[in-house]
C-alpha cells in the first residue's frame, strides 16, 4: 500500500498510475471513505475525550445531585461513543479494501505499454547455438534420456505435474547447489522457509486479494500454498524496526512453489515450462528508503541472476517490462528471457522487481531515519533461478549430435566430475 495521505493528495498521479497499468481504481469512491474515516476518528476521539473528562468529574463530584447529573451525560455519552466506534469500524473495513486497490506508480524509466508484448529489450548475451543436426526439444529429450516422466506424473498428481528422474534431478540439484553458493559467496544470508503461510503474509507482499486465483488455498486451516519464497522471506521482519546498520538485508532462500496457473488453459500444457510445483531460489534485499541505493540492489539482484546464467552457458535476453505488464505493487521490473531451441523463442526465467515502500507499508518493516523518524523500508526481489523451467535452456541449448547432453563445466563438480548426460 501507499501513504494515504500522498495518495488523497494526489489522486491524478494515482489515477494515471492505474490507467499505464491497466488496473480498476476508483480515485472518487476513495476520496469519500478517506474523507468519512477522519470525520469519523475525529467524532470518536472528541466522545472519547468527554468520556474521560466526564469520569473525571465524576471521581470530583461531592453532591449526590452533581454525580447523578453527570453520570447520566457520560451514559448519553457512553451510547454515542459506541455507535461512532461502530460506524468507524465500518468505515475502516471499507477503507482497507479500497487501500489495497491503490496502484503504486511506475518509475519514470518504466517503458509504456500496455501487454508484455511492448516490453522492450534492453541488452542481449551470448548467441543461440547453430546445430548441425535436428535439435530435439526438452520433452524429446527427457523421455529419451529418462531424465523426464510425465505420464506417470500426470497419473498421480494430474496435468502440468512431472517426475525429474535420476540425472535429470541431478542436474536440478546441481543448479540450485551452484545458485546458493553464488549468492552465498556475495554475502547472501541462506533461509529455509515455510511454504505454508497466513493470509497476512500474502496480503503482506501484495499476493492478495489480487492474486488469489493463481494460489492454492487450504480452507481447512486458513493458510496459502506459496507462489515463491518472496512471500516468507520479505515477510521475516514484519512489525519490526530494523537498525539502519542492519540494512540492507540480503537474504535468499530454495523452496518448493505452487501456482495454480489459472487462466492457462491450453498454454504451455505439454513440458516444463508451466507447472503447478516447481523449485526457486529467490533474493530479497531490504534497504533503506533511498531510490539511488535501490536502484543500485536492483542491479546487483539482475546481475546476480546473469552471472548465474552465464555460468550456465546459456544465451539470454534482458527486457525492461514496460507499464502495463507490471504488478500493482511494482516500481520496476526487469525480466531475463532465456534462449529455447525447442520454442525457437526466448522464454521467461527471471523477473527482478522494486517495490519502494510499498510492501514493507503492509507489513510494517520500518527503520530510524537520521532524526530518529520511522520511515518503512524499501524491498526488492529477483529469482536466482526457478526448476524445472532453467532445465529447458540447460537441455536443449547443450544437446549434442550423438543425442548427449553436455553439463556445463560449472555444473561439474555437483554431478560428480561427469561431462555428459546420455
Amino acid at each position: 500500500m501507499l501513504d494515504p495521505k500522498y495518495v488523497r493528495d494526489n489522486l491524478s498521479v494515482i489515477n494515471h498510475a492505474a490507467q499505464l497499468k491497466r488496473i480498476p481504481f476508483d480515485s472518487d469512491k476513495f476520496a469519500a471513505i478517506f474523507d468519512a474515516r477522519l470525520l469519523a476518528l475525529e467524532e470518536t476521539e472528541n466522545l472519547r475525550r468527554q468520556r474521560n473528562e466526564g469520569s473525571d468529574a465524576v471521581k470530583k463530584a461531592k453532591a449526590p445531585a452533581e454525580r447523578e447529573t453527570l453520570l447520566n451525560a457520560m451514559r448519553e455519552v457512553g451510547q454515542k461513543l459506541t455507535q461512532a466506534e461502530g460506524r468507524l469500524r465500518e468505515i475502516e473495513s471499507e477503507f482497507d479494501s479500497i487501500q489495497a486497490t491503490v496502484p503504486n506508480p511506475p518509475s519514470e524509466d518504466t517503458p509504456v505499454g500496455a501487454t508484455d508484448a511492448d516490453n522492450v529489450e534492453w541488452r542481449k548475451e551470448g548467441n543461440p547455438p547453430n546445430f548441425d543436426f535436428k535439435p530435439l526439444d526438452h520433452i524429446e529429450l527427457g523421455q529419451k534420456l529418462g531424465l523426464i516422466d510425465f505420464n506417470r506424473g500426470s497419473n498421480i498428481a494430474g496435468s502440468r505435474s512431472y517426475f525429474l528422474v535420476g540425472a535429470g534431478a541431478e542436474l536440478e540439484r546441481a543448479v540450485h547447489n551452484l545458485a546458493v553458493d553464488l549468492l552465498t559467496q556475495r554475502g547472501f544470508t541462506l533461509m529455509s522457509v515455510p511454504v505454508l503461510v497466513r493470509s497476512s503474509a500474502m496480503q503482506g507482499t501484495g499476493y492478495l486479494p489480487g492474486g488469489a486465483d493463481q494460489a492454492y488455498f487450504v480452507e481447512k486451516d486458513d493458510m496459502w500454498l506459496v507462489g515463491t519464497a518472496e512471500v516468507s522471506l520479505a515477510s521475516y521482519h514484519a512489525g519490526e524496526i530494523l537498525d539502519s546498520t542492519q540494512l540492507p538485508v540480503k537474504i535468499c532462500a530454495h523452496s518448493s512453489c505452487f501456482r495454480r496457473e489459472a487462466g492457462a488453459h491450453g498454454k504451455d500444457t505439454k513440458g516444463l515450462y508451466r507447472v503447478h510445483q516447481f523449485q526457486k531460489i529467490e533474493q530479497v534485499v531490504l534497504c533503506k528508503p533511498d531510490k539511488e541505493e535501490s536502484d543500485r540492489l536492483h542491479i546487483e539482484l539482475l546481475t546476480n541472476a546473469e552471472d548465474l546464467l552465464k555460468l550456465l552457458e546459456l544465451p539470454y535476453r534482458v527486457v525492461k517490462v514496460c507499464t502495463g505488464d507490471l504488478g500493482q505493487g511494482q516500481v520496476k521490473k526487469h525480466d531475463i528471457e532465456t534462449w529455447m531451441p525447442g520454442r525457437s523463442a526466448y522464454g521467461e526465467t527471471h523477473s527482478c522487481s522494486s517495490f519502494n515502500d510499498y510492501q514493507a507499508r503492509r507489513l510494517k518493516i520500518r527503520t530510524k531515519d537520521t532524526s530518529g523518524k520511522n520511515q518503512f523500508v524499501y524491498t526488492l526481489n529477483n529469482t536466482e533461478v526457478a526448476t524445472p523451467r532453467v532445465l529447458i535452456p540447460l537441455l536443449e541449448n547443450h544437446q549434442t549430435a550423438d543425442g548427449r547432453i553436455r553439463i556445463p563445466q560449472a555444473l561439474r563438480k555437483y554431478m560428480n566430475g561427469r561431462e555428459f548426460i546420455g
